[in-house]
């Protein structure tokens, strides 16, 4: 069986699968009496978007003694936020008087955020990563969905190779937020980036169909997903107040509304397509069910807020505790079974690349 480990976009809100990813990475050390084991020593493929994207990326990132063990664990990986998610999402004075008056097209300084990923993944590229994944990005001038796959990267060298940095830059370029990712392949190849939340939100439909794709005999009975969202939104906009507002000012709205409706009908379709194979539980999504407790907004990374985003977390682990302890279970017999290869795409549908 395939198993797939999929992370939603949704900013600072990363904070929450971070959270889930800690305590089922602790659960697989206790459970298999084994310090050394990963996240990423359990699952076959890995799908991001976003700030999901980045998480993937820092799971799947080697270590420069060992490239075939992983360079941080979940607990580093939540760091990068809890340790710099505010400095990334601060806003300077006349930046905020600037984005006020709507005279700049983003909100934040893309620096700091670029200056962090430099911090973490220094030149590592995406062929090094130690297991295969596929992070969501959109060119704005080809107007067409871009996907970093490892794979590809592997398969064709430095002209669909990049920095590691410049992936995690590119699909969480969010709208409004950041400026369009100005990227180059190894090569030197140009790509014009935005979030990949403008089409997948949710990207564990796209792991889906690369799976399937790259394995011919492969099919969703086979496969096992495990999707982590940063909660659903139930926030609802007035209508009187949408009328009178100017255009710029409900750009953010708009946002949030796109990408929570992209990633809830990934969901939906999800399970629809699980539950006619008769597999609906081998498709796994936790995330909270309200996000009332706190700021939604993909930047509210203020000291107050992250402090309710921690507890929302905390909470969301207490919650799914027994189906996080089914999962792990569930993880460490296929790993008994199936063993860790260390090339699971040996059997790799070249035609697909």
């Amino acid at each position: 069986m395939k198993k797939i480990l999929s992370i939603d976009g949704g900013g600072i809100r990363g904070i929450i699968p971070g959270m889930i990813l800690v305590a089922l990475e602790e659960k697989l050390k206790h459970k298999t009496n084994d310090q050394e084991v990963a996240i990423v020593d359990f699952f076959d493929f890995f799908a991001g978007t976003s700030t999901g994207g980045i998480l993937i990326c820092l799971l799947l990132c080697p270590n420069k003694e060992n490239p075939k063990r992983p360079r941080f664990t979940a607990k580093e990986a939540l760091d990068l936020y809890l340790k710099y998610g505010r400095d990334i999402f601060k806003m300077g004075f006349f930046k905020r008087i600037a984005s006020g008056l709507g005279l700049t097209s983003e909100r934040y300084n893309s620096t700091t955020l670029e200056n962090v990923l430099q911090k973490y993944f220094g030149n590592t590229k995406l062929s090094e990563l130690i297991k295969p994944c596929i992070i969501s990005a959109y060119n704005i001038e080809l107007r067409k969905t871009h996907f970093f796959r490892q794979q590809t990267a592997i398969e064709r060298g430095d002209v669909r190779d990049f920095f590691l940095k410049d992936v995690c830059r590119a699909t969480s370029a969010a709208p409004t937020y950041f400026s369009v990712a100005e990227i180059y392949s190894i090569a030197g190849t140009r790509y014009p980036l935005l979030d990949g939340g403008v089409f997948a939100t949710n990207p564990a439909l796209s792991g889906l169909v690369e799976v399937t794709r790259a394995f011919n005999q492969t099919k969703i009975n086979d496969i096992h997903i495990f999707s982590l969202g940063t909660g659903r939104s139930r926030k609802s906009y007035n209508l009187e107040h949408f009328k009178k507002s100017r255009a710029i000012s409900m750009v953010p709205a708009l946002i949030d509304i796109m990408m929570s409706g992209v990633a809830e009908s990934s969901d939906f379709f999800l399970h629809q397509l699980f539950r006619s194979s008769s597999k609906e539980n081998d498709y796994l999504r936790i995330e909270p069910g309200s996000l009332n407790s706190i700021q939604e907004s993909l930047d509210a990374a203020d000291e107050s807020n992250m402090k309710r985003l921690i507890a929302l977390g905390d909470r969301t682990v207490s919650e799914n505790d027994a189906v996080l302890d089914k999962i792990a279970d569930f993880l460490i017999e296929e790993r008994k079974k199936n063993g860790s290869s260390s090339k699971p795409w040996s059997f790799l549908n070249r035609s697909w690349i």
